[in-house]
């Protein structure tokens, strides 16, 4: 029995007896199986053995294989891009010092001389004229054209040489003092500390200065003081010494008036009937003093002369200074400050200088002067 042959159900895998038509378990139809001694037995698979270091080596390979499958097929859809980098070289310099020659030193070049004018000579002219016209000396006319120093050679059609005048310097005025300021400043003064017992009136008794002044001077609003208060005593302010001529403190001198108008070297013509002379003020004179004005014609020398005093710093030639010629004279001018120190015996005021005198200017006056008087020096 045990070593009856049987058959194998090929739907439930139940075994039945080899003659069996159909499986008792399932009733599946068994012709055609084949029964246990008709089936052949296979043989047994033979057996590998790897090592570690083989098994790692397969699976780097591949690792390897597979990825190079992955790149061909991403490089046949393109998805990769075949980017090449290539390194880039940075040089480095390496700077030397090198010495930077020294900047050659400039040498002045001299600065070229103008070049004279030439001007030809029409009727009537003379070398004053000209010199008035183009504001340049008559000597310097003379030198640069060798001609006589009387300067009365001159024929129409005549070429001269006429100089570039020589630029003046314009002088800025100086700050001045109001006469105020000038008398204080003037004034001699005395720094006195106030000792114990002392009052206003002795201090005032002691100096001979009024106690006003010495409140004035020192700010105060009241007599009161105080011991090691400092006091400054104007001595300028002493009362006047007793006696039958008693002698009153001048005021300082005042500076030098600066000129304004007309400009040095100015020229007026035949339509100009009057000059107007302006200087700037000295500061706040005294009723007794005046600015006295001195006007000179040159052209006729030292014997016309106008002389003139105003309190104010303008005065007005009059026409009838003007030349009584038709050619053109220079006159010069100046202004100073004079004090009224007494009278003559026809009651006209005896003047004295008071300050400084300005600068000396000149202006060019052309034509013949008016039917009034001109004035007596």
């Amino acid at each position: 029995m045990a070593n009856e042959n049987k058959k194998i159900c090929p739907t439930c895998g139940t075994r039945v007896k080899e003659d069996a038509e159909r499986c008792l378990v399932c009733g599946g139809s068994l012709s055609g199986t084949k029964s246990d001694a008709q089936v052949v037995s296979g043989g047994r698979m033979p057996e590998i053995t790897l090592g570690l270091p083989v098994a790692i080596g397969l699976v780097v390979i591949f690792l390897a294989v597979g990825a190079g499958m992955v790149y061909l097929a991403l490089s046949q859809t393109g998805a990769v891009a075949d980017t090449t980098i290539t390194p880039t070289l940075t040089e480095t310099l390496t700077t030397t010092p090198t010495s930077t020659p020294e900047p050659p030193t400039p040498t002045p070049s001299p600065m070229p001389s103008p070049t004279p004018l030439t001007y030809v000579v029409v009727a009537n002219d003379s070398c004053l004229a000209i010199a008035a016209r183009f504001e340049v000396s008559i000597k310097s006319i003379v030198l640069l054209n060798s001609i006589p120093a009387s300067c009365d050679t001159l024929f129409e059609g005549q070429e001269l040489k006429i100089p570039h005048p020589t630029p003046t310097a314009t002088s800025f005025p100086t700050a001045t003092l109001s006469g105020i300021e000038a008398t204080q400043a003037a004034c001699d003064k005395v720094i006195y500390e106030v000792g114990e017992g002392d009052t206003l009136g002795s201090i005032s008794l002691n100096y001979n200065v009024p106690e006003d002044s010495i409140k004035s001077y020192n700010g105060m609003v009241s007599n009161t003081v105080y011991e090691g208060l400092t006091l400054i005593i104007p001595l300028c302010e002493r009362a006047a010494t007793p006696g039958p001529s008693p002698t009153p403190t001048a005021p300082p001198p005042y500076p030098a008036p600066n000129l304004l108008l007309p400009a040095d070297g100015g020229v007026f013509s035949l339509s100009d009937n009057q000059v107007t002379l302006q200087w700037s003020s000295v500061g706040l004179i005294n009723t007794n003093e005046a600015y006295q004005i001195t006007i000179m014609d040159l052209t006729e020398g030292t014997g016309r002369k106008l002389v003139d005093y105003v309190t104010d710093t303008k005065f007005i030639v009059p026409g009838s200074f003007r030349a009584s010629d038709e050619s053109p004279h220079i006159y010069r001018w100046t202004i100073s400050t004079v004090r009224q120190v007494d009278v003559d015996e026809n009651g006209s005021p005896i003047w004295e200088d008071a300050g400084g005198l300005s600068e000396a200017r000149v202006f060019t006056w052309t034509g013949e002067a008016s039917a009034e008087t001109t004035p007596t020096p």
